[in-house]
């Protein structure tokens, strides 16, 4: 890699993206979903009550502008209890948790969970491999999204990460008009089976949301979604990707992960996913 993407450049363009894709979503589904959000030194907490997959309820972005401490862990804590917020999940990466993390977990009630890997590259490197590979499938078309195809585009998205589809398509769909955000459709025999965008800020370029339908994987869409967006990246002035996947567990195998190794990204870090949960009220 041609660029050092510090952790700090990572983190943030998550976060900001993360907070952007629920804080933009129209005001009836955030009232549906229980949607609240606020920012908390450095980081920004985001908040999904009603969320029955426990997914969108998340802290991070911390460690960049100010350190975390106990205190800083506990006023998100705070939050979420004030919120009602079921379950959540703080994203810190490793370089940015503090030494008494441990005693901060303990009193808080914050236990580890699953990992994942953030991804970076460069818009060069990434372009540069996707050209040497080819990557034309004969049956998969990638295609900058049009307007008309946001609400679809919105579900297509939910139903092949396996997320219910009533509200949070309408939450998928809002960003397809907003600045920043390039949304791409990968389409198969005329239907729309994938899914992917990106939010620009400044020179770089978060990858998120790219998925395809389960009867349409195989062809080589994730890959060539994340073509697409790559090398509109570079075109709008981008240096550095940032993307995130699952940690492989012994025994499995995440495609989304490799595809992105194929194109010239690299694991920067591995991160945990530290789970916080209401307490249940005394009875």
């Amino acid at each position: 890699m041609t660029t050092v993407v510090q952790a700090s450049v990572a983190e943030q363009s998550e976060a900001e993206a993360l907070y952007r894709f629920q804080t933009e979503t129209p005001e009836p589904v955030r009232t549906a979903l229980g949607m609240t959000a606020t920012r908390i030194g450095g980081g920004v907490v985001l908040s999904m009550r009603e969320d029955i997959t426990r997914f969108w309820s998340k802290a991070l972005g911390f460690g960049v502008t100010a350190p975390v401490t106990a205190r800083l862990v506990g006023e998100v804590c705070d939050f979420y209890r004030a919120a009602g917020t079921p379950q959540a999940v703080f994203q810190i990466a490793p370089a940015f948790l503090p030494e008494d993390w441990p005693e901060i977990c303990e009193r808080q009630g914050i236990v580890q969970g699953s990992s994942w890997v953030k991804l970076v590259g460069t818009t060069e490197e990434a372009v540069a491999r996707a050209d040497a590979l080819d990557l034309l499938p004969d049956d998969i078309t990638v295609t900058p999204l049009e307007v008309q195809h946001a609400l679809e585009w919105g579900t297509v998205m939910m139903r092949a990460f396996g997320t219910p589809v009533e509200h949070y398509a309408e939450m998928g769909a809002a960003t397809v008009t907003r600045p920043g955000w390039h949304p791409y459709g990968a389409w198969l025999e005329g239907e729309l089976v994938g899914t992917g965008t990106m939010l620009v800020r400044g020179d770089t370029a978060q990858m998120f949301a790219g998925a395809v339908l389960p009867h349409a994987r195989g062809h080589g869409g994730q890959t060539a979604l994340l073509a697409a967006r790559a090398r509109a990246a570079r075109e709008l002035g981008c240096r550095v990707l940032v993307a995130e996947t699952g940690a492989e567990q012994p025994g499995t195998h995440n495609s989304s992960l490799h595809n992105m190794l194929r194109l010239g990204f690299e694991v920067a870090y591995e991160r945990p996913n530290w789970s916080w949960q209401l307490e249940p009220e005394a009875s």
